[in-house]
């Protein structure tokens, strides 16, 4: 399961500072990528500062959920969890400059219906676009299906994403069970999903084990209810006697309810100034980005995936 997963040994990371020096290393790595092929006129204000891909990456992330929340059939949170876990995978090591997250999320969302197995059509996905012409859908699916072995490359083909929705359900039945003294613990359950669907949105995923989210997803909800549980956590859990591990767990919490806390969804205004450097960005380098696509054995060599950006936007998703 989990602790033997590639997830705790390769995509659990000590600290917030650790996964912005990953994320600063990919923005430079663009940067010197163009400078290396020999556009040296280009000045620095012309890519994107760090805090400037946040903004985007956040407002995609949103309307990556969005699309998840409205699609039909109903996409179970699972599904939606993994999606959005390969998305924050995804650009720890690459930018949005290189890789445009119009098309990278619903790639995510696409390969995490086949990895839950989550049974629908490719057809059937993309109809979910529902602004788009059959034309135009069907031209989105070309661009997901070219994109589909980058992402698994990027993602170092680590495709099982363990949520901490399992776990919740898993602490529900431990206290209907083993704790008489909560008379009703599905009076948690509202508020823990809200917790869990907003730490899906933040780094706690990438911080935090799973059961240890779910954990802080009840814990605050009982809070929230004016229930005290600390009796749960050293009678039922077995931390009576372990007060190092206790502490750290509540320290762990602290910090996972800072992170939520801290979270911010971007601004409209600066979106749309952040959204047009980077058409700039993609309309000057992408076309000329090359790079070895497929298996190297087969010796197959194609241009790199490319979003043909003036077919369809965002604001076509739902």
């Amino acid at each position: 399961m989990f602790h033997n997963s590639s997830q705790r040994k390769y995509w659990i990371f000590r600290n917030e500072d650790e996964l912005e020096q990953m994320r600063q290393k990919a923005n430079q790595k663009f940067r010197n990528k163009i400078h290396e092929s020999g556009k040296t006129a280009v000045s620095s204000s012309f890519f994107l500062e760090r805090h400037e891909e946040d903004v985007l990456f956040r407002h995609y992330e949103k309307r990556m959920l969005d699309f998840c929340n409205a699609f039909k059939p109903v996409m179970p949170k699972s599904v939606v969890g993994t999606a959005i876990m390969y998305f924050r995978r995804f650009y720890l090591n690459n930018s949005i400059m290189e890789h445009h997250p119009r098309i990278i999320m619903l790639t995510c969302a696409y390969l995490s219906c086949k990895v839950d197995e989550f049974n629908v059509s490719c057809n059937q996905f993309v109809g979910n676009l529902l602004q788009e012409t059959p034309a135009g859908q069907e031209r989105v699916l070309e661009q997901i299906l070219e994109y589909e072995l980058l992402l698994i490359r990027q993602l170092n083909f680590h495709l099982v994403v363990h949520n901490p929705y399992r776990p919740m359900e898993g602490l529900l039945i431990d206290l209907k069970t083993r704790y008489p003294t909560l008379e009703n613990p599905e009076s948690l359950r509202k508020s823990a999903d809200d917790f869990l669907t907003q730490a899906t949105i933040t780094d706690a995923g990438l911080l935090f084990p799973p059961s240890q989210i779910a954990l802080t997803a009840i814990l605050n909800s009982s809070s929230r209810a004016g229930l005290r549980m600390e009796s749960y956590l050293t009678e039922c859990v077995g931390l009576k006697g372990d007060k190092e591990t206790l502490s750290k767990m509540y320290d762990s919490m602290k910090r996972m309810k800072h992170i939520l806390n801290r979270y911010e969804l971007p601004k409209s205004e600066e979106v749309n100034v952040y959204k047009q450097k980077l058409e700039r960005i993609h309309a000057e380098f992408s076309s000329s980005n090359k790079r070895k696509r497929g298996y190297e054995e087969d010796g197959h060599v194609s241009k790199e995936p490319r979003l043909e950006e003036e077919e369809w936007t965002d604001e076509d998703l739902v």
